[in-house]
């Protein structure tokens, strides 16, 4: 009779290997998925053949690989078939104001021929208005620093007259006036002090 040990540890692989083989299962994608567990049971009921061979599965890439048509056609809209719609849908996301030439292959008279992506599209516009991105801010810059000059030299402006003004006014205010003989006009207040001395010694 098997010890509490042995059915321990042979119940704790048993539950490791299951643990394993689920991880392993959630880290594939469902095409990796579906052939993994045809390929299990071919494995374990002991089939020659691969579940390849017996199961060939076409993915939406090798469809639309197939039924992908560079100009397509009114004929072509007739077909309603699934393949057909994922096909006409892909052919509807593309842009076809201007395509992408292979000239790679030219001297045997093989050109490649595609029409761009959005993903192409939008590096395309980034590397077109490169240049005219380049002068608007550019034009920009200089505007800038222009305003940021005139400010400066606004503002020494007005410190430049706040000075000469104030030194205008001293220059107003600080000298005494002058009689008709050239003598200093003397002030109000020295008449007045005057008066009163004369009040205080008669």
């Amino acid at each position: 009779m098997a010890s509490f040990g042995s059915i321990k540890q042979a119940i704790f692989e048993k539950q490791a290997r299951k643990q394993q083989y689920q991880d392993h299962i959630r880290g594939l994608n469902a095409f990796d998925r579906h052939k993994k567990f045809l390929n299990d049971y071919v494995a374990y009921y002991g089939k020659e053949k691969s579940a390849r061979e017996i199961l060939p599965v076409k993915t939406d890439q090798d469809t639309i690989r197939e039924g992908y048509r560079f100009i397509m056609t009114e004929e072509d809209d007739m077909n309603h078939s699934w393949e057909h719609k994922l096909v006409k849908r892909y052919y509807d996301k593309l842009f076809k104001e201007y395509c992408i030439a292979d000239m790679s292959h030219y001297k045997t008279g093989k050109i490649g021929l595609r029409w761009r992506t959005e993903k192409e599209v939008i590096a395309g516009k980034e590397k077109l208005y490169y240049k005219k991105q380049k002068e608007k801010e550019r034009l920009k810059r200089i505007e800038s620093e222009k305003h940021q000059r005139k400010r400066d030299r606004s503002e020494s402006d007005d410190d430049t007259t706040s000075k000469h003004g104030k030194s205008k006014e001293r220059r107003k205010g600080g000298g005494k006036a002058l009689t008709s003989d050239g003598e200093h006009k003397p002030d109000d207040d020295d008449e007045n002090f005057d008066e009163y001395l004369c009040g205080m010694f008669p």
